[in-house]
């Protein structure tokens, strides 16, 4: 072993070590260990930054911000809105949603499908009383299988094309996972469908702050447009088909008249208005489909610049606000600060008044819609303490199906080989946000900074480790363990080398360090690399085993009231059968 081989061995065995500890974050583990391979000399200071400028940074950055399109655009809640509510029990709940978030993940990234999908099955945990911990980690364990079977379903398979494109010069395709994946995804959706009553059901999970705010019931009021074509529905039949138990009319304004809690059978005509309560997803959901129009909303917001954005913000009335006995007609928001009041919630007070004329009180939740730069100004004017930030879509516009059509483009294009994956992906991303399916705010607050610093720091980290010629010393050692066994033994043995560290590790890292590792072995027993980098891939996005290794298993922990022991309650069959089916199913479709 040469002293260059020492310093980079030494310095991911120490880098190793510090992401097993946990004591730092593994964005900082990364660039200090960058840094450091820099100042010992195993990486040149030309090449410590081109991390940043790889594909691979690029490809998973994309996919981010085409996963919160996805999740912005409602198009998951709208294919599953007739299947929820024969969703009766956790035999039924848990498998659909489990197949429902594993073929989400197959086009989008698997952490962003999750996202998507856990506030829809903790609405139907709510409705049914269903405990959460029995379906969000089968659900989590879902969305990492189905990111096995496409490039971009998960940041693993974009790291491994990246080897083979260094190493062949030709990267994996799109659907070159697709083989070994479908067919482990399917085995693992059998087992989950049945496995998730290994997991307790009495766990009472965690209440986020988004969460607690979500429960606020806001009132605001919408009208039904002149040219309103659902005619003949009375507000039972409105209600029940497109707002289903969250969303209530409170009132009914026809001819000036206001009627308090209007009986169901009252045919809607075009005019009416209806003072409406719920949450504001509910709200928006509701407004959106029954094709009514939010009243305060059609104000045109004054822009300074054609660059600004129009936002929404809940804030809390202050005691000292001049809002505080105003009614919305009598303080002007419009005229005074160029922005709409668009819903109000209060705590322990039915509000069924008109909401022009209801008088606001100290304490009192509202809504404002107005120019993103105005905002803070209206804000201290006003006496108006802002709630955290989350997503609030009540008067924003939904391009449901835009996300869709452009992923489906680009992976098309992708397929047939006739643009690069980051190319198509970035073009993907691009139109997206210019076309309106999302803003650069949201696109922005979608890019996962940790993750994208972590995988460019390590590359050249991984790199030194190549450039050294320690990957070919390793692979010797391990060539002549496994020389003379079958090559199903060796790709067996690299696919648990993968799955044993990446619990401990994050997944991209994972195959960072044991990628070339495994591409170099596979030349030293002459056999082609393209089986052990599959093996790297499926052993780094199966995590079943700890919710550390993997953002999924993460995400769930708090909400699912999920302790460490219980993943590999779960976890540990699942990964012994991914163990045993896997080498077999990758030599079948990629021969030594």
């Amino acid at each position: 072993m040469t002293l260059q081989q020492g310093l980079a061995f030494g310095l991911m065995g120490l880098t190793i070590a510090a992401f097993i500890w946990g004591r730092f974050r593994y964005d900082l583990i990364a660039v200090c260990a960058l840094l450091a391979g820099v100042v010992i000399g195993v990486i040149p200071a030309g090449a410590a930054f081109d991390g940043f400028s790889n594909d691979v940074v690029v490809i998973i950055a994309c996919a981010l911000v085409v996963s919160a399109a996805f999740a912005r655009s409602g198009i998951v809640e709208l294919a599953l809105r007739r299947i929820m509510p024969h969703l009766k029990t956790e035999r039924s709940q848990a498998p659909v949603l489990t197949t429902a978030v594993t073929l989400l993940s197959m086009v989008t990234k698997n952490v962003g499908a999750l996202a998507i999908m856990m506030p829809v099955a903790l609405q139907v945990a709510r409705r049914t009383g269903t405990s959460p911990s029995r379906l969000l980690m089968p659900m989590a364990f879902g969305a990492m299988a189905g990111g096995m079977v496409t490039l971009v379903g998960t940041a693993p398979n974009i790291i491994v094309a990246e080897v083979r494109q260094e190493i062949l010069g030709q990267p994996f395709s799109m659907f070159d996972y697709a083989p070994v994946g479908l067919a482990l995804t399917g085995l693992a959706l059998v087992f989950l469908a049945f496995g998730y009553r290994l997991l307790p059901k009495d766990r009472q999970g965690s209440v986020t702050l988004g969460a607690a705010l979500s429960a606020n019931a806001y009132l605001t009021e919408a009208s039904v447009p002149e040219d309103w074509a659902l005619d003949r529905l009375t507000l039972h039949q409105l209600t029940t088909q497109y707002g289903g138990e969250e969303v209530r009319i409170m009132a009914l304004i026809r001819d000036g008249k206001r009627r308090p809690r209007p009986r169901g059978n009252i045919v809607v005509t075009p005019g009416d208005v209806f003072l409406l309560e719920g949450g504001h997803e509910a709200l928006q959901e509701f407004i959106g489909r029954a094709r009514l129009k939010l009243v305060r909303e059609d104000r045109p917001i004054a822009l300074d610049a054609p660059s600004d954005d129009i936002a929404v913000i809940e804030a809390v009335i202050g005691r000292n606000s001049p809002l505080v006995d105003q009614s919305v007609k009598d303080s002007d928001l419009y005229g005074q600060h160029g922005v709409n009041l668009l819903g109000v919630s209060r705590s322990g007070f039915e509000l069924s008044q008109h909401l022009r004329t209801a008088k606001l009180h100290a304490g009192d939740i509202i809504l404002l819609q107005g120019a993103e730069p105005r905002l803070p100004a209206a804000l201290q004017a006003l006496d108006l303490l802002p709630l955290a930030e989350r997503e609030m879509r009540l008067g924003g516009v939904r391009k449901r199906f835009l996300p869709a059509s452009v992923l489906a483009a680009a992976m098309t294009m992708v397929g047939f080989g006739l643009v690069p994956v980051s190319i198509a992906f970035f073009g993907a991303a691009v139109l997206i946000v210019a076309l309106g399916g999302l803003k650069m705010r949201e696109a922005y607050a979608a890019l996962d900074g940790p993750l994208l610093v972590l995988v460019a720091a390590l590359i050249p980290v991984s790199d030194a480790i190549q450039q050294t010629g320690g990957s070919d010393l390793i692979a010797g050692l391990l060539s002549g363990l496994f020389t003379g066994l079958p090559g199903v033994i060796a790709v067996a043995g690299v696919l648990f080398a993968s799955m044993a560290v990446t619990p401990f590790l994050n997944n991209a890292a994972t195959v960072l360090i044991v990628a070339p590792i495994g591409a170099t072995l596979a030349g030293r027993l002459g056999f082609n690399p393209d089986a052990f980098l599959m093996a790297v891939a499926v052993g780094a996005a199966c995590d079943f085993l700890t919710p550390i290794g993997h953002q999924c298993n993460t995400l769930v922990m708090g909400p699912g009231g999920y302790r460490f022991a219980d993943y590999p309650r779960l976890g540990a069959p699942l990964s012994l059968m991914v163990l045993i089916a896997g080498p077999p199913l990758i030599l079948l479709f990629w021969p030594l």
